[in-house]
Parts: C-alpha cells; sequence; structure tokens
C-alpha cells in the first residue's frame, strides 16, 4: 500500500462502513448485544446505536483508518471505566424484546478499551491495524489513561500482532460462553 494512511474521528454517515465490519469482527458478541438471530439482523441494530451518542457502538467511539480516496479499517473504544454505563442502552433494548440483559461489560476500569480492531480484507498485511494501535494508544494518553487494553478469542490470529505491538496477555475471560486472553500494554509503548 503506497499511499498515505490517516486515521479520523467517524461520523454518523461511516455507519455503511463501519457497521458491517463490526458485526464481521465482532460475530456472537454481536448477537448477545442486540438479541438478534442473525448477522443480519444485528447488523440493523447496530446501524440503529452507531448514529446515536451515549452507546459503546456510537459514532463518538470509531476512528476510521483511510487512505485519500478509501476506508481501510476501524477502531472502536473508549475508557473501560466507562463500559457499563456504555452497555446500558444496550442492556435497556433487551430488556424491551423480553431478552436476558445481563451479559458481561468487558472494559476494565484503568485502561482504554480496545473494543474493536477491524481491517478490510484487501487492506490487512498493510500496516493498518498497527497504524489503529498506534490511535488506541493515542487514545489512552488523551484521556489520562496509562494502559490500553483489550480481549481476543482464543486462537485469533490477531494475538500475534498485538503481541508485536507491545500487548503482554495479563488473564482469561469467558463472555458468551467463549474463551478471551485480556492483553493489555502501556499507551506509551516501549516494544516499539
Amino acid at each position: 500500500m503506497t499511499q498515505i494512511v490517516t486515521v479520523r474521528p467517524a461520523r454518523p454517515d461511516d455507519a455503511p462502513f463501519a457497521v458491517p465490519l463490526i458485526q464481521e469482527t465482532i460475530g456472537h458478541i454481536g448477537l448477545i448485544l442486540t438479541g438478534a438471530a442473525s448477522e443480519a439482523e444485528a447488523e440493523g441494530v447496530m446501524l440503529e446505536f452507531f448514529v446515536r451518542s451515549g452507546n459503546r457502538l456510537s459514532f463518538q467511539n470509531v476512528w476510521i483508518a483511510q487512505t485519500s480516496s478509501e476506508a481501510l479499517g476501524l477502531l472502536l473504544g473508549y475508557a473501560g471505566a466507562d463500559s457499563g454505563a456504555l452497555d446500558e442502552p444496550f442492556r435497556e433494548h433487551l430488556r424491551g424484546r423480553n431478552l436476558p440483559s445481563d451479559f458481561l461489560s468487558e472494559g476494565l476500569p484503568g485502561e482504554w478499551y480496545l473494543d474493536t480492531l477491524a481491517v478490510t480484507e484487501a487492506a490487512r498485511e498493510h500496516g493498518v491495524g498497527a497504524r489503529l494501535l498506534r490511535e488506541a494508544a493515542a487514545q489512552a494518553s488523551a484521556n489520562g489513561l496509562e494502559r490500553v487494553g483489550l480481549l481476543v478469542e482464543h486462537g485469533n490470529r490477531a494475538a500475534r500482532l498485538y503481541e508485536r505491538e507491545g500487548f503482554k496477555v495479563a488473564g482469561e475471560r469467558t463472555l458468551g460462553g467463549h474463551v478471551y486472553d485480556h492483553m493489555v500494554r502501556p499507551a506509551q509503548n516501549t516494544a516499539q
């Protein structure tokens, strides 16, 4: 990829690009959050949430990696201490559909939680993910947080990228019946 990659805050009109990429990346978690029976239904619910403020999937928590001509990927993240409040609109949505709303919030206090890192298939292996991880660290620092945390499902090949970028396994968590490594790195990465 020879073009310069920049990262900018998302806008509501980024929903058609961002939402399918988010759902593709989070899979079953998207079904749990939305109470949907299919990925298509989950995307429909997520489209509604993306354009609103005050929830974990809001455009306000998303940064878009792009060249001058196309979007390449995204970063979705927020202060871990805000996880519960950002999940409450989804819990309310689930209660309104008479569905279980007791899912575990993912972010932890003291960290900037990288909820979703997603890169289009065509842009993979071109440094876009690493660029977005640097943006996550910048967001952590800008929010006065000393570390970035994320969850990666066991067996996900993205764990290699995270390790190259200075993330270390700090524990394990189970969400929706799936086991994840909780990985963290300092906001000011010394591994680069």
